[in-house]
């Protein structure tokens, strides 16, 4: 996940979880990890080498539902 715009998707969501009343340390907790399993996913799909920041962007839904 070390390319170019996926620390700017790391911040969206954080910020979005912000925005959505989490604490800083509960926002961090949870966007870190969704974050991440989204870049999991993403890199299952598509390959790591392949991976972009728009990736994670798209399985931000599948990483929030193996949440549920």
């Amino acid at each position: 996940m070390a390319t170019g715009g996926s620390g700017d998707v790391l911040t969206g969501v954080l910020t979005a979880l912000l925005a959505q009343g989490y604490s800083s340390a509960e926002a961090a907790i949870l966007g870190v990890y969704l974050h991440g399993l989204a870049g999991d996913l993403a890199a299952r799909e598509t390959g790591q080498n392949s991976l972009i920041a728009s990736d994670i962007i798209d399985f931000l839904p599948a990483a929030f539902k193996k949440m549920e």
